[in-house]
């Protein structure tokens, strides 16, 4: 599993196009795996700080319950409607999967800078994978980053 910066130093272009892409809006999805192992969709906020990847949760939710359980996770990127005259102007939209791990230290919690006066759950991601897909000409793009596998580009017609 890779942090962030470990990411960054292997593949910088696609790790930048992801970041901006997860940066366009605040909400992402997230899956996670419910008790009896079927997935449960989840609405999140993901940072990118410190050469990390962070997502907090609300003390009891059930997706930081979930991740309690079982540490594997998936995020997706909102990603907005492509222009059907232009597809290749659709920035694409961006995916990361890895293993969440409980962040308990109080020094780095405080440093995060969670909920004033509330205790929260706060993870970070250890990533396996990076995805984004996107347009180029009449193609559809899909890089993809897996641990011990490196980068990967597939285009499709």
């Amino acid at each position: 599993m890779a942090s962030w910066q470990e990411i960054e130093k292997e593949i910088l272009e696609l790790a930048a196009r992801v970041v901006a892409i997860m940066g366009k809006s605040k909400h992402k999805t997230m899956a996670t795996l419910r008790r009896d192992g079927s997935p449960r969709i989840s609405g999140t906020e993901v940072e990118f700080k410190e050469g990390e990847v962070w997502l907090g949760s609300m003390l009891g939710a059930l997706k930081a319950l979930d991740l309690r359980r079982d540490p594997r996770v998936a995020i997706h990127s909102a990603s907005e409607d492509p222009d059907e005259a232009d597809p290749g102007a659709w920035s694409g939209d961006a995916k990361l999967a890895g293993k969440a791990v409980e962040i308990t230290d109080r020094q780095v919690r405080e440093s995060y800078g969670g909920p004033p006066g509330q205790d929260f759950h706060l993870f970070r991601i250890d990533v396996t994978e990076v995805v984004l897909t996107h347009v180029e000409g009449d193609q559809l793009v899909i890089e993809m980053w897996h641990e011990g596998a490196g980068l990967r580009v597939v285009r499709r017609k």
